[in-house]
């Protein structure tokens, strides 16, 4: 194996370490996992999910940052209104708890 493959392989399991990194630290946190659940079950907006959480809109737009950035979830824009889905890691949810 060429150095330049040994190295092309190093940076591909570094890459891959810190997706699984960002993708644990997501669905470690139990908030987390409650607003999964709750964009899951078809709270879908801040309002929704703020309503059904019961968590301070600053916090839980926080935590949906955290869950969109680490794979989670994805933020779309409709009809003027920002809406929240499960990404297929963010399905992981299923299985936990």
């Amino acid at each position: 194996m060429s150095r330049e493959e040994v190295s092309r392989r190093e940076k591909s399991i570094e890459e891959t370490r810190e997706y699984h990194q960002q993708y644990l630290r997501a669905i470690s946190n139990p908030v987390r996992r409650q607003i999964l659940r709750a964009i899951r079950d078809g709270y879908r907006t801040i309002t929704a999910l703020q309503s059904h959480t019961g968590l301070a809109v600053d916090s839980l737009e926080w935590h949906l940052s955290i869950l969109e950035h680490d794979f989670c979830i994805v933020k779309e824009s409709r009809k003027g209104q920002i809406i929240y889905t499960l990404t297929q890691e963010g399905k992981v949810i299923d299985y936990l708890d």
